[in-house]
């Protein structure tokens, strides 16, 4: 055995171009096919990311302006929500499941001691945490409750980034923080990805409507929906909804400034649904660099043992079976593909993880979310080396299996 591998390396470093020209081949397949099916999951990341950690059946509504004449009403009112959405909106669409008004102070001074900070102060009721996947996990204490919203407590639940600008090394749980003059208990810690510099905090909506927004209503209304799979399914229930709120508020349901709509899943389904072509182009795309690289290795493989053809009738001449001969250009081909196959993966996979590295380094920003993640499973990875290993392998195989079954005085006298 070790006879056969010294000879096959000594027709490599004979045939050094040749042997450069299949591996590149295999190698460059390979690297270009992890390169494009990394690009298409980091921009398919990228926009999952951008959808934010809110559940996907969630829905946003937002009162506008009228911007159009209706029932003898002049156009220019401005809608306003109340605490009697909740119930008329359950009541209407019983499969709302999870729902939370808002009312939003903006950018008021937070502060602890010395240290300040400009968080936006957002009321909420508790099913906000599960609306918009708020996580106080064990031991950072709590999100509002029931008994904060009956009693409007000046409780507040804060991010951890703000925790560690506010209080520092100390514990901030229990402690009180002064929102424009107001102390507020910290009750809760939350994590999770967060992309603005200044995450949001937290406080009762109770508490929130009696100190900020006594008589202007509710900022926003955000609900979770259940059985809604299609994009079809959720256009209907858009356009009921519209329409239902359009009978209470006493506007035109075409007119599309009086709510603002926000239905994450449906955005979320249409722009996966985009996300499908592309990614079926970038297959479509790798599959050709894949037979590419094929086609090349099987056109050098196949002028190899033409080359060798009377080199086979010397060794056949000499008293070498059939099959010995096989085994040394198949071994001699599994050499080169998996060699420069190993080389393309590793060379794929790092420069893909190279990027990957060098964009968490650079930070969350808005710019960076849009490209995120570019990497690739690695069982994809293997199974298209794989594919050109046996591609090559059998691309030496046939011309080589014809060649050996020439007599050896034929094979003497093949050009």
């Amino acid at each position: 055995m070790f006879d056969i591998w010294q000879e096959i390396f000594s027709t490599i470093r004979k045939n050094k171009l040749r042997t450069f020209l299949t591996g590149f081949s295999m190698a460059w397949g390979i690297f270009m096919l992890i390169l494009l099916l990394g690009a298409g999951n980091g921009l398919k990341n990228g926009v999952s990311v951008s959808f934010g950690n809110a559940a996907k059946n969630s829905v946003y509504i937002w009162p506008g302006q009228t911007s159009m004449p209706y029932k003898g009403l002049q156009k220019g009112r401005l809608i306003k929500f109340d605490e009697t959405e909740k119930g008329y909106l359950k009541r209407e669409f019983p499969f709302i499941s999870y729902f939370s008004a808002s009312i939003i102070h903006w950018n008021p001074v937070i502060s602890y001691g010395k240290e300040y900070g400009n968080n936006t102060v957002r009321g909420v009721e508790p099913d906000f945490a599960e609306i918009d996947n708020v996580v106080v996990e064990a031991g950072n204490g709590r999100f509002i409750n029931e008994v904060d919203m009956q009693q409007a407590r000046k409780v507040i639940v804060i991010h951890k980034k703000t925790a560690k600008g506010l209080f520092r090394e100390e514990a901030a749980l229990g402690k009180y923080l002064v929102v424009d003059g107001v102390a507020y208990q910290v009750i809760g810690i939350y994590e999770g990805e967060d992309r603005d510099q200044l995450p949001d905090v937290y406080v009762p909506l109770s508490t929130a409507q009696r100190i900020y927004n006594p008589a202007e209503g509710y900022r926003n209304i955000n609900f979770m929906v259940e059985g809604l799979s299609t994009t079809e399914e959720n256009e209907a229930f858009d356009t009921e909804l519209r329409a239902k709120l359009g009978q209470k508020h006493t506007f035109d349901i075409q007119d599309r400034q009086a709510v603002w709509v926000w239905n994450k899943l449906k955005n979320y389904m249409q722009t996966m649904g985009i996300f499908k072509g592309i990614n079926l182009f970038v297959w479509i795309i790798g599959i050709g660099t894949l037979i590419a690289g094929i086609v090349g290795i099987s056109n050098i493989m196949l002028i190899t043992v033409k080359e060798r053809t009377k080199e086979f009738g010397i060794r056949k001449a000499l008293g070498a079976t059939p099959f010995s001969i096989l085994k040394l250009i198949i071994l001699e081909a599994l050499l080169i593909t998996g060699f420069f196959g190993y080389i393309g993966m590793v060379a794929g996979v790092g420069l893909t993880e190279l990027v990957n590295n060098v964009m968490a380094d650079a930070g969350s920003t808005e710019e960076m979310n849009i490209f995120r993640n570019p990497t690739v499973d690695l069982p994809i990875v293997i199974s298209a080396t794989v594919v050109l290993i046996v591609a090559g392998i059998l691309a030496g195989y046939f011309p080589a299996r014809k060649a050996v079954h020439i007599k050896p005085i034929e094979a003497l006298r093949y050009e």
